[in-house]
């Protein structure tokens, strides 16, 4: 590759090619919102999560930032912002790393195998170190409260149009209210 922007625009397009539903921000290709489906074997399995990706300018060479827009209960997920802490994205990303393996490989091991040991959500880490059944209890909790496909906006069959756009105004902005949006 000759130039990031056109690593950017290949591993983008690889992302789609692997059937990801992406949505890009502002057109800028910089900004993104992915459909995630939790890992089967885990407990996030039933959830679908949307998971904006901030691609910076020199990309591939600096990673990417990865947040998930709906709400997850996880210890290494900010409940709040849905920051992630993932070494492999935060301190040791290389330029062999792509989009696909961000959602392939790293946020699926994320899912599988917490760390509560490194916790950006310590209620999540308490209770998987005290009561794993009980954590896997509120995990499945929040998958069917905040990320179930209808939450997300996920289906572009359903706002492929300018007018049915127009018409929904839950589409009327771009990414206000994602997280924790109650059920109408």
């Amino acid at each position: 590759m000759s130039s990031p922007s056109k690593r950017r625009d290949m591993d983008l397009m690889k992302l789609m090619m692997a059937d990801y539903k992406v949505e890009i921000i502002n057109d800028t290709m910089q900004e993104l919102f992915v459909e995630f489906h939790g890992p089967k074997d885990s407990p996030y399995h039933e959830g679908v999560w949307k998971i904006r990706v901030e691609l910076p300018d020199a990309y591939p060479y600096k990673s990417p930032s990865i947040g998930f827009a709906n709400k997850i209960y996880h210890p290494n997920v900010d409940e709040m912002s849905g920051a992630v802490c993932l070494d492999v994205i935060n301190q040791t990303w290389s330029p062999m790393f792509d989009l696909v393996n961000v959602f392939e490989v790293f946020l699926p091991q994320l899912l599988m195998y917490p760390n509560a040991a490194d916790p950006l959500n310590s209620d999540a880490a308490a209770l998987m170190m005290q009561d794993r059944a009980a954590y896997e209890l509120k995990v499945k909790e929040y998958c069917e409260k905040y990320a179930k496909p209808e939450d997300i906006g996920a289906s572009k069959e359903e706002d492929s149009s300018d007018e049915e756009l127009s018409e929904d105004d839950d589409y009327a902005s771009s990414d206000d209210g994602i997280a924790g949006q109650p059920d109408p």
